[in-house]
């Protein structure tokens, strides 16, 4: 492999105007079709096998035309202090609000709180529910407007006006935060290369890459139906993969020259093995993104793919703009160790000519190397100190409560538990198939009064069939709020009452609703977070194993992974769930860990951890293989990566940083969980105990069964093809 890449690094370099040409090309056609392509609806949220899916298809079926996908939106009104809604002025507004409702072109059916008995018993609250023929993402500005002004026009005549649902869905933003990452990225690179020219290529190629990603992405959502949260996490990732590869290839590059080599040459051999590194890196993300199609939820298999292209077009990139873009720098790109102007001018003869003093990552590897038993316990008892809060990790999906105080949607969600008790937020709709049963109407019957015995019941509404009188829903008040145990408990009390039901009617009973569709996604991804996690490290070890031609190297990367993962789960519990940090966090409101988090955490980090593994330990092998004892190796390892591994850690964290100023709350929760979680692995684990770890276990690090070694393919990962090739030109030199 070092071979090939060497070759198109040396192409690239050589033909940077066609190569350049093609990427500006590609990003111009992305953007056109983005520009040109209809705008992008909310992406379907459905969940494959679970029983809330399938209550929810079948209402689709028996109950057609009720657009059961449509947004909703409850306008909660309360009457002033000593009135009640009940009284004929209060009750004259509220009729003219529905009136004002009812007018909208997308709306389906608004109800009418005094008909529809939607009133609190102490009659200080009332609400009226809006049905849309679209979804919350789809519905056009102006019904949003007229559902904004009827209830200002409420609110004038004295009443407290609040919308919750849906209908004021909007699509989210990431705030100034995402600007400030890059600039940070861009600071870190300037002084890691001293050169504004080094340290732009990076950002450069990065921002190209995201461009062509995110465009293309955007291009496709309609088609492909991907939500606006997709392009943001491809956003996230592939900015920060896409600076750290360019890195790694240009910090190479100077380094090739250092040691003397032409700029061609240089640029060859820095994709050639570098690129070697990043290959393989990427290749772990994009295992780790991809594998997320195993959960079998079709929008996380739509955002880990959609990442995963991004990743793969950032390896690309990195592959051949750089040296392309190298090829245009010349010689504003100095070797290592030489300063540009930015940071000073290079070194005088005499001060290159004295000792030079070990950098700060060789004075760091000497010490683990001299106390690995010191390093490894203090590394694992920290990770292990953080990951506390995880053992009290407590999952949900987000609801108007999850909302900060300061919204119209929360306010409302506090006036309907006020007014009709904190379950009324969560209803359950309970779907009766009677289609095979004798007696459809002693069925529904049945199912009513089975539900009114259980626990955490406040309210059962009579049963209300379709036209063919062979289904019929129920609504179903919890007596708890919809996040709560108690909820859960009793979602699984009414589907476990189903199978006496059918037994006795023939009558299938099914649990749906956003409350039960909420519990069901979180079990689903509960399940499958073991068979993901076996087949994502699974690969990814067996691809370090190629890599590395080693048993325990890539088994204590997956080690430290597991350490690093679950050390950030526990930051995200202590300041999401906790509250700890929240207000510098920018968390107004605390609750359950989003579903999705523990699962979706795991496949990202793993893929970036495995970077840092891939990028630092290459480096001590191609030095033990050159011939250097293990613990030197070691050693070797920090001085040449340690520099660009810490600036790669440092600028991904800022990256991913920056999306904590998202005004969605699972962005910034991903946000925040990835930065603590490349900070633990990258300064913890990758630095500390990885290096203690490799001197503990000395040339046994290293050791492959020779069965398994001439079974493996050699992808020389290495270079030594590439200096065996130089060997052997220089030998040809000196017969001349």
């Amino acid at each position: 492999m070092a071979t090939f890449l060497y070759k198109i690094g040396r192409i690239s370099f050589r033909r940077r105007h066609f190569v350049a040409l093609i990427w500006v090309a590609l990003l111009t056609l992305a953007g056109v079709g983005a520009a040109s392509a209809p705008a992008a609806g909310n992406s379907s949220f459905s969940i494959p096998g679970t029983e809330a899916q399938k209550a929810f298809d079948l209402l689709e079926q028996r109950f057609p035309g009720t657009s059961a996908d449509g947004a909703t939106a409850r306008v909660v009104f309360k009457a002033p202090s000593g009135e009640k809604m009940t009284d004929p002025g209060n009750k004259a507004t509220v009729q003219e609000t529905v009136k004002e409702l009812a007018d909208g072109s997308e709306v389906v059916r608004v109800t009418d709180p005094y008909q529809a008995k939607a009133v609190s018993k102490d009659g200080t609250v009332a609400y009226a529910q809006v049905s849309y023929k679209v979804s919350g993402m789809e519905l056009e500005d102006s019904s949003r407007d007229a559902l904004e002004d009827s209830a200002q026009d409420a609110r004038k005549a004295g009443l407290t006006v609040e919308i919750g649902g849906d209908a004021l869905q909007t699509v989210p933003h990431t705030g100034t935060t995402e600007i400030i990452g890059i600039a940070v990225a861009a600071v870190v690179l300037v002084i890691t290369f001293g050169s504004l020219i080094a340290a732009g290529l990076p950002l450069l190629t990065a921002l190209i890459g995201v461009g062509i990603g995110v465009s293309s992405i955007t291009a496709l959502a309609s088609a492909l139906d991907l939500g606006s949260t997709t392009s943001t996490l491809a956003m996230m990732i592939g900015l920060a993969v896409g600076i750290d590869y360019a890195l790694f290839i240009v910090s190479r590059y100077r380094a090739e020259l250092a040691e003397g080599r032409d700029r061609e040459e240089a640029a060859g051999r820095a994709v050639g093995t570098a690129g070697s590194a990043v290959v393989f890196a990427g290749l772990t993300v994009v295992i780790a993104l991809v594998g997320l199609s195993v959960v079998n939820i079709p929008m996380l298999t739509k955002m880990g793919v959609a990442a995963a292209g991004t990743v793969a077009i950032a390896v690309l990139i990195a592959l051949t703009m750089v040296p392309a873009l190298l090829g245009y720098a010349g010689r504003k790109v100095k070797p290592a160790g030489e300063k540009g102007k930015l940071l000073g001018r290079a070194k005088k003869q005499e001060e290159q000519d004295k000792p030079v003093k070990p950098n700060l990552g060789t004075r760091w590897a000497s010490f683990v190397v001299r106390r690995p038993v010191a390093v490894l316990l203090l590394g694992v008892v920290g990770l292990g100190t953080a990951a506390v809060p995880a053992g009290s990790l407590e999952l949900g999906l987000p609801d108007d409560g999850s909302q900060p105080t300061s919204t119209t949607q929360r306010r409302a969600y506090d006036l309907l538990s006020e007014g009709f008790g904190p379950g009324f937020n969560g209803p359950l709709m309970v779907v009766v198939d009677a289609k095979d049963s004798d007696d459809p109407k002693a069925a529904f019957t049945a199912v009513g009064d089975e539900i009114k015995g259980l626990d955490d019941v406040v309210t059962v509404t009579p049963p209300a069939p379709n036209k063919a009188g062979d289904t019929a829903t129920i609504t179903v008040i919890p007596d708890s709020k919809p996040s709560s145990v108690a909820t859960e408990d009793l979602v699984h009390s009414i589907r476990g009452k189903g199978a006496g039901i059918k037994a006795d009617s023939d009558a299938n009973v099914l649990v749906t609703g956003q409350t039960a569709m909420n519990i069901d996604v979180s079990e689903k991804l509960n399940d499958a977070l073991i068979p993901y996690l076996v087949l994502v490290v699974g690969l990814a070890f067996l691809l370090l194993i190629v890599v590395f031609r080693s048993i325990l190297v890539p088994l204590k990367a997956a080690l430290g992974f597991l350490l690093s993962v679950m050390a950030a789960l526990g930051a995200v519990v202590a300041v999401f769930q906790w509250g700890w940090l929240a207000g510098l966090m920018g968390v107004e409101q605390t609750g359950p860990v989003m579903s999705m988090m523990p699962i979706f955490m795991v496949g990202v980090v793993f893929g970036l951890a495995m970077d840092y593994e891939v990028f630092l330990v290459t480096r001590m092998r191609e030095a033990y293989v050159h011939g250097e004892k293990a613990g030197q190796a070691v050693v070797t390892g920090f001085r040449h990566g340690a520099r660009v591994v810490t600036a790669a850690a440092v600028i991904m964290m800022a990256v991913f940083a920056g999306f904590i100023g998202s005004s969605e709350s699972m962005v910034k929760m991903i946000g925040f969980g990835l930065a603590i979680a490349v900070f633990f692995d990258a300064f913890v684990v990758r630095m500390a105990i990885v290096p203690a770890v490799l001197a503990l276990l000395g040339r046994k690090a290293w050791w492959l069964p020779k069965w398994l070694d001439r079974a493996l393919p050699n992808v020389d990962v290495e270079g030594e093809g590439l200096r065996s090739a130089s060997g052997d030109q220089d030998k040809e030199l000196v017969r001349a």
